[in-house]
Formats: structure tokens, sequence, C-alpha cells
């Protein structure tokens, strides 16, 4: 708890550590700026912790940063990783910019699923994986055990505290082309998926890594790719049966994270799609799931909402809808110098119009700040070089 409220204390959260602080504080634009830096998990390039991104954890307090192996904007796998080594040696220096600045420890993510969404390439030097899918046709916990112990090994020796999986999307069309095409889903069988994911989190945790379950509400019934544009779920999506994952687990206790998708359902929210809709999360997903954990957007970067958002107006749908943290990952069509920074700014200026209210960002934050604290329990915030 000591750390907890280390943590809260220096972010300004709380409504009575951050009322008092607030008081006592000159500058309240510095603190709000760095509660917002908390709330962004940036993409960069490069494989040294210089630059850009180097500034954006030092002068911006930046929450986290998410790993990519492909660039896509150059279409040219020369992005972040390039060895076990030199990941390792990132990570830590990443982490070592933080604690040198002041800064809380920062998440370090990764989307590591196995199969065709495996960054942690036998390429790169890195293990092999396995696809969810190939786990769940065998449908056996040893077999999974051993698979996941070893991508949540991998992550951990790369100083990887976030890992963006297990996909707990249900196998409803296997023709999805993000998700069944793919592998991506463990099994058609609720029960299957739940069970499996239940493993995957488990030797997660065993690593001392957080895992988020994704693509909340569910990516697969949809029929087009997220990544190209927004996918209609209204017609496809089979509400028990993809929302059954969710609640199994829920019930368990799982509070990490769970990932919004940028999926819409004009029954549910005729305007906007889950990743931006508060009809989505704080109704259905905080509401009549009882999700008490940390919600983090998909990448606004995806051709679901460059294509029909500015990046301003995805920014305030998305807090304001009740997610915790943002995926600005600045690898999508193009590549865009300075996004980070914007993407703060722009937050900061919503909250100081009144179009995003205060009490958001601290709740947000919040969460944020116990899940750092939980964290650094489990294995130490700053890890050295070996």
């Amino acid at each position: 708890m000591r750390k907890l409220f280390a943590l809260i204390a220096f972010i300004g959260l709380g409504s009575l550590p951050c009322g008092a602080l607030r008081a006592q504080t000159a500058d309240d634009d510095s603190l709000l700026r760095r509660q917002v830096g908390q709330m962004i998990v940036a993409g960069f390039r490069g494989y040294e912790a210089a630059g850009e991104i180097a500034r954006d954890i030092r002068e911006r307090g930046i929450g986290g940063v998410i790993y990519f192996d492909r660039d896509v904007p150059s279409g040219t796998n020369r992005r972040n990783i390039r060895s076990p080594q030199q990941l390792q040696k990132l990570s830590a220096d990443l982490q070592t910019l933080a604690r040198r600045s002041g800064h809380p420890p920062l998440f370090v993510a990764i989307d590591q699923e196995g199969g065709r969404v495996d960054r942690l390439k036998a390429a790169y030097g890195f293990p092999p994986s396995v696809s969810a899918a190939y786990l769940g046709r065998l449908n056996d916990p040893d077999t999974t055990r051993k698979w996941a112990s070893l991508a949540a090994t991998t992550c951990r020796r790369a100083g990887i505290n976030v890992d963006f999986a297990p996909c707990i999307d249900v196998d409803v069309d296997p023709a999805c082309p993000v998700i069944g095409a793919l592998g991506r889903s463990f099994s058609g069988d609720t029960a299957i998926v739940a069970a499996q994911a239940r493993i995957w989190i488990d030797a997660l945790h065993d690593e001392g890594i957080f895992g988020s379950l994704k693509h909340f509400p569910g990516h697969g019934s949809s029929r087009t790719d997220s990544h190209i544009g927004l996918p209609d779920i209204t017609r496809t999506w089979q509400r028990e049966r993809e929302l059954a994952p969710y609640r199994t687990l829920f019930a368990e206790g799982y509070a990490d994270f769970v990932m919004v998708g940028h999926l819409l359902h004009r029954g549910v929210d005729a305007d906007y799609p889950a990743s931006l809709s508060r009809r989505w999360i704080e109704g259905v997903l905080r509401g009549e799931l009882g999700y008490r954990g940390a919600v983090v957007t998909d990448d606004l970067n995806m051709g679901a909402i460059v294509d029909r958002y500015s990046l301003e107006k995805a920014l305030e749908l998305a807090i304001n809808a009740g997610a915790d943290m943002v995926i600005v990952g600045n690898n999508g069509k193009t590549y865009e110098p300075g996004l980070t920074a914007r993407t703060i700014d722009l937050i900061c200026t919503l909250v100081r119009r009144g179009r995003i209210p205060r009490e958001r960002i601290e709740e947000a934050c919040t969460r944020i700040a116990e899940l750092k604290a939980r964290l650094e329990q489990r294995r130490p915030a700053y890890p050295e070089v070996i």
C-alpha cells in the first residue's frame, strides 16, 4: 500500500490528495500534464532509448510504451526489436530514464499472442511460438501452460511487463480476416476460450506481467479488419456468446487490462464504435459485466478511427467514454514526428476547455497508479540489464 500511496501522491491522484495538491500547487497545468502523460501508451521508432521517445519519457512522463517489430509506414521489419539482448537493454534504459526523471515506472507493452501475432520472432533470436487456434484445438492444459509460460518468460527477460494478450475473441466466423483467418481465437466454444485464457493469464502473472483481454466486445464475428476500416458487427455479433469469456474471467477476479476494440454495433450505440462509446465501456463493460480493472483503447492510429475522426475528437470520445489509457502507436498509414506531444497537448486543452472533466482524468490515473503499485509488488519496477 505504501507504493500505491507514493504513486498516487506523485501524480496527484485521489480526491483528497489531488484536491490538497491542487490547492498547494502554483502550476496546475504542470500537474494536469503529468496526469495526462500517464494515460498514454506510445509507439516509437528506434532500437535505443534516445531521441523523441527519451524526451516523451523524461519531459512528458508518459505512462507506457508499446513495441512493434514491423514499421507499417515504411513496410519494413525495422521498428524496435532486433535481438533479445538489444530489447532487454532498451527496456532497462527506458525504465532508467523514467526513474531518473522522477516518474513512475513504465508499462512496457507488446502484442505477443503467438502464431501470426508474434512480435518476438524466432528470426530475431527469440523462442518459437504457436497460435491460439493450435492450443484451442488441442485443448490440453499442460500444452497450453508450456507455451504460455515460454511466452511469459520471454517477455519478462525482455523487460516487458504488459502483454496485450490473450485474445479472447470467440471464433464465431472462421473467415474473419483479422481473427479466425489468422488463428488468433482459441475456439468457437466459449468454455474453451475462457479456460485457455485463464492458463495464459496465470502464466503471465507467474512472471510478474499483466495481461489484457481483447478485443471487447468481440471481434470474432466481424467481416472486416479494424486496422483498415471500421467493422460493423450489428448483424453478426452474438451477445451472450461473445461476452461469455469476459463474464467468466471477471467472475474469477480478473482485473488487469481490457482492450476495447474499434467495433460498431448500431443496436448498442448507433453513433460510435465501442472504443469511443460510453454505452459500451461504462454501460456494458463496467455496468453489466462488473469489470473493475483498467480499460485501454485499441490503437487510435488504426484505419477504423483515423478515417472517421480527428485525433482530438477520438481522444475526447475515448476518455469521456471511460478509457483509462489510450494507445497511440504511430504505426499506421503514416508516421508523425511529435505525435505523443501533440496527443498530450490535445487532451490538456480538452480538459481546460471543459470538454473532458478533470475528474475523469483523476479516475483514470488512480487506476493506473493502482496497477503500477501491483506491478511493483510482483517484480522490480526498474529492471537492470543482465
